[in-house]
Formats: structure tokens, C-alpha cells, sequence
């Protein structure tokens, strides 16, 4: 791993555009994540200046011609992401769940094929688990019975030598280290000389550690992961050329075409999965949002005329929105989901001020209720409603214009969503909403106005 991680760092600093690099090989165990010497992070940055999406293909290029080896070229922010909602850096994963694990190899090597035919698929792989050598002591309960000897009588020996056993812990400069009794290296990596490891026995002599267990070096997993007490193991994959949805569709009846014996099943699960549950509750909110302002619109107003006509109203100043996430690829993304409910935001707030400005000037300014009020209001509440959507429609500008490049997977489709919805927002409130007033709207003292009795 350090001659491949030296060598890939040397031909990454070749590709114009790289400025630097930096990378670790393996984790401590008080990491943000723990790993072992089998594993590599290499780290590059990219001018500013040269075209972003060339460079990563070229990059990209360089990291393909490693053969062997499991890879994933992303970004930090999108390896922060996926890492934290399921533990692994792939777009797709399909988690297999059951409790041996060679049962669990199969299926995953089943669900493997299965996925392979699926449209859009890349970097499909299987979790690696590989059989390491270990030294094993097993217990022979005939023989140890004849000389009195119990299991734990050579489990705690055995493992002090093999493994060590800490006896205590002492400070020095505020610093706390623990005290472990371990056997010496040629030792402990000689299988004759564990073999000799003396044992006691019930009349006070003592046997060697081969009198009483068998001692073999074995071939165990590298590694055991699980769940909830179940074992698991992954299928992960990236998706390229297709829409994420459609892929996870896809695959999700591949899963279906798979037999599983009892006790084993598998569920989808990465970005996929998580996406389609933030949005179930962004839905959720988002109707409990409308619920809110239809609240506070009827509280603002006090009759429900008013407050109807704002809010039916605020379905027209999403059509910008909309028109927006099809100029940009027609993909509905989380962050696009979070700019349709701010474009809500911006335009009943545009909307509750317009008409209750209407209501002012009719009430307060004794104006009768026809054009010229609603010209006049209009007119009044132009400069706060251009300059609420030029603030905001500003600041989002450069994050609109950016791109999809690093570190905007989130920023940009929220941006371009806004900007679009407040362009059709401005126009509704400024032209729309005052025509529907004059045309559909009624003197305050025939709205039907909420009354109170006391």
C-alpha cells in the first residue's frame, strides 16, 4: 500500500491543474474513522483556474489504471455525506443481512450478478472479507478433563501471551498508560514455543499448553461487521448515466429477482434511501407549513376572503421554480425541495404585505374600494417587494453561477430554484395579485370578515 500510495501521488502531481496533494495510509483508533494498513486517502487540490470537469476525468484516469484495487474519486463534501448515512463512500448501498457469513457471501455474490445488468451501475463491488491467518487455541475438553484442567485455566495464559492482558496503568506528566503483560515476540510468534506454555493442573503440577488443546494457526475474517446483533455485509455501487431514482428502482427489483434462504434479506440503503426519507419529511413539514400560513394569514386579516386569496395564489410563484429545475436538468434534489418551500416563504410574505396594504389604505385612508386603491397600493409597495427579491436574488448569484464544480452539490440546485422562483414571484405580486384583487376582491366591510360576540 505505500509503494501504490507513493506512486499514484507522484503521477497525480503530473496532471496539470493539481497543486498539491497530501495522503495517510491506515487510521488510529481515536480517529474519525478507524482503519487498517490496507486502506489510503489521498488528498488533492485543483486550481481554480483550469476547467474542472476535464481535470477530474484526467485524475479520474489515473486512479482506473490501479488494478486490484477498490477506489472511489470523490469529493469531501460528498464523502462526509455519504459516510455519515450509512458508513460506506457509494451512492448506492445494498446491505445483506443474516447470521453466518458464508451464507452472507453467497447471497452477496448473488446479489452481485443480480445488480450487474442494471443500467447505470458503476464501481459495483462486494465488502472484502478475506481470510487472515491467526494463531487459534482450541480446547480439548477430553484430555482436559483426565488432568483437571478447566477452559479458563488456559484461555487467560494463552491470551496474556498471544494477545497481552493489561495488569494496571501508572501516570507520568498527566498523561495516564496502561501496564500489559505480553509475551516476548519470538515467542508469541512461534507456534512450538505456544505449544509449550506451561498449564496448571489440578494436583499442582503443570502440563504443556498441547496436552490439553489443539494449537494451529487458522484462517478467520478480516473482519466481522454488524447490526443491530446481526451480521451484515455490502454491495456498493456509484451511478452514472442515469438518474438516481430510476437506478435505485432498478435495483430494488433486481433484489426482488434474488432468493434468500431464512433469515437472510436485503434492504437498499445510501443516498438513495436517505434521500427519499428527508423528502417524506420535508413533505410533512412543508404541509404543516402551508397549515401555518393559512393560521396566520386568517390572523393577519381576520376574514377568510383575504386570506384565501393569498394563498391560493402561492402555487403561480413556483412556476419560475419549477421552469428552473428543467433548465438545470430536471432533477428534484433535496436542496431544490428546500428552495421550493423558501419561494413559498418569500411569496407569502410578498402577498400578506401587498393586500394588507390594500386593507390599510381602505380602512385606515377611508379609500374606496376599486382602481385607484389598488393602483396606489400597488405603487407603494414597490420598492419593499423589488428589494426583498433583489437581496436575496443577489447573494445567490455567484452560488447559482458556480456550478456544480466542488463544494456546490447542495448550494447550486437550492440557488437556481430560488432565483427562478422569485423572478415569477416579483411578477405575480406586482402584476397579478393587484388584477385578481381588483377583480375578485370585495370592500373589507364585505369580505367576510371574522366576527367576535362577547
Amino acid at each position: 500500500m505505500r509503494r501504490i500510495t507513493v506512486r499514484a501521488a507522484k503521477e497525480l502531481l503530473t496532471v496539470p491543474g493539481v497543486r498539491n496533494q497530501g495522503a495517510h495510509i491506515g487510521r488510529a483508533e481515536v480517529a474519525d474513522e478507524v482503519v487498517g494498513a490496507n486502506f489510503t486517502e489521498l488528498w488533492i487540490s485543483l486550481d481554480p483556474a483550469v476547467d474542472y470537469d476535464s481535470t477530474v476525468a484526467k485524475v479520474q484516469t489515473i486512479v482506473d489504471g490501479y488494478p486490484g484495487l477498490t477506489r472511489d474519486l470523490l469529493t469531501y463534501l460528498r464523502e462526509r455525506i455519504k459516510e455519515v448515512l450509512t458508513g460506506a463512500s457509494a451512492t448506492i448501498v445494498v446491505r445483506v443481512t443474516g447470521p453466518n457469513l458464508d451464507g452472507l457471501r453467497t447471497h452477496a455474490e448473488s446479489l452481485n450478478r443480480a445488480l450487474g445488468g442494471v443500467e447505470g451501475i458503476v464501481d459495483l463491488k462486494v465488502q472484502a472479507q478475506v481470510l487472515v491467518p491467526q494463531i487459534e487455541v482450541r480446547f480439548d475438553p477430553e484430555r482436559a478433563a483426565i488432568l483437571g484442567v478447566t477452559p479458563a485455566a488456559i484461555r487467560r495464559p494463552a491470551a496474556t501471551l498471544i494477545q497481552g492482558t493489561k495488569v494496571g496503568e501508572f501516570y507520568d506528566e498527566q498523561r495516564l498508560f496502561d501496564v500489559v503483560v505480553w509475551g516476548e515476540p519470538h515467542i508469541r510468534r512461534n507456534l512450538e514455543s505456544i505449544r509449550e506454555l506451561s498449564i496448571p493442573i489440578a494436583n499442582g503440577g503443570v502440563v504443556p499448553l498441547k496436552a490439553v488443546a489443539n494449537v494451529e494457526i487458522a484462517g478467520v475474517p478480516n473482519e466481522i461487521t454488524r447490526e443491530n446483533g446481526s451480521r451484515r455485509i455490502d454491495i456498493t455501487a456509484n451511478v452514472r448515466g442515469r438518474d438516481l431514482g430510476s437506478v435505485a428502482r432498478d435495483v430494488q427489483a433486481a433484489i426482488g429477482g434474488v432468493t434468500f434462504d431464512r433469515g437472510y434479506y436485503a434492504a437498499v440503503m445510501g443516498e438513495y434511501a436517505e434521500r427519499q426519507a428527508s423528502t417524506n419529511r420535508l413533505w410533512f413539514v412543508a404541509a404543516a407549513s402551508l397549515i401555518g400560513i393559512v393560521l396566520i394569514l386568517l390572523a393577519d386579516f381576520g376574514a377568510w376572503r383575504p386570506a384565501a386569496f393569498v394563498f391560493f395564489t402561492l402555487p403561480f410563484a413556483l412556476v419560475g421554480a419549477i421552469i428552473a429545475v428543467f433548465m438545470t436538468g430536471g432533477v428534484l434534489s433535496l436542496g431544490s425541495l428546500v428552495g421550493l418551500v423558501t419561494v413559498v416563504g418569500i411569496a407569502a410574505r410578498n402577498g400578506i404585505m401587498l393586500v394588507s396594504h390594500f386593507r390599510h389604505l381602505e380602512l385606515e385612508e377611508q379609500m374606496p374600494f376599486g382602481r385607484e386603491l389598488i393602483l396606489r397600493g400597488a405603487e407603494e409597495r414597490l420598492a419593499p417587494i423589488l428589494m426583498t427579491a433583489l437581496a436575496t436574488g443577489l447573494a445567490l448569484v455567484p452560488i447559482a453561477l458556480g456550478g456544480t464544480r466542488a463544494g456546490y452539490e447542495i448550494e447550486h440546485p437550492l440557488a437556481v430554484v430560488i432565483l427562478g422562483g422569485l423572478v415569477t414571484s416579483t411578477l405575480l405580486n406586482l402584476f397579478v395579485v393587484p388584477a385578481l384583487y381588483a377583480k375578485f376582491g370585495r370592500p373589507a366591510n364585505e369580505d367576510g370578515a371574522l366576527q367576535t360576540t362577547r
